[in-house]
């Protein structure tokens, strides 16, 4: 039996009303709530609900970066496909990519996005390693960019 390739997790959410601008098109500071529903629920499918994880390791994983591109702007009621995956895995940190897709089934970007997430103690706020429990359950979403937007269909992947 073949391990299976890790894969992006994605979920599916409309462009909201309290999403868009004046003329119905996503304003920019969406993406983040975007992006947090996608975290959020990439880490609950590992197991890894927030509500459990911080107080089992011990940590918190705050935001050292977070970076924003934009191709095509969704307008109100779009149902987009929003991928997250794990990308670099250092000693202290990691880095969460995020590629917003039009559901159109063409694999357009709408938007795509990366986060720099640091483990800090708790009390501390100091950094330390990285839990090896955290990171074995984030690994079937443990790929590089190139490897996820193929996956996703992206053209020019």
């Amino acid at each position: 039996m073949s391990p299976v390739a890790p894969t992006p997790y994605i979920i599916e959410e409309y462009v909201r009303w309290s999403d868009v601008d004046f003329a119905g098109i996503i304003f920019y500071g969406s993406y983040v709530r975007f992006f947090e529903i996608a975290e959020t629920e990439l880490f609950r499918s590992c197991g890894l609900a927030y509500k459990d994880v911080f107080d089992r390791y011990d940590i918190f994983l705050p935001r050292r970066v977070a970076h924003s591109e934009f191709y095509h702007p969704p307008r109100l009621d779009d149902r987009l496909r929003v991928a997250t995956y794990v990308g670099k895995v250092g000693t202290t940190s990691m880095t969460l990519n995020f590629d917003v897709l039009l559901n159109a089934g063409t694999g357009e970007l709408a938007a795509a996005g990366w986060m720099v997430l640091v483990c800090v103690d708790r009390k501390a706020l100091r950094p330390r390693l990285l839990p090896p429990g955290l990171v074995t359950a984030l690994a079937p979403h443990t790929l590089s960019v190139a490897a996820a937007r193929s996956a996703l269909g992206v053209p020019g992947t």
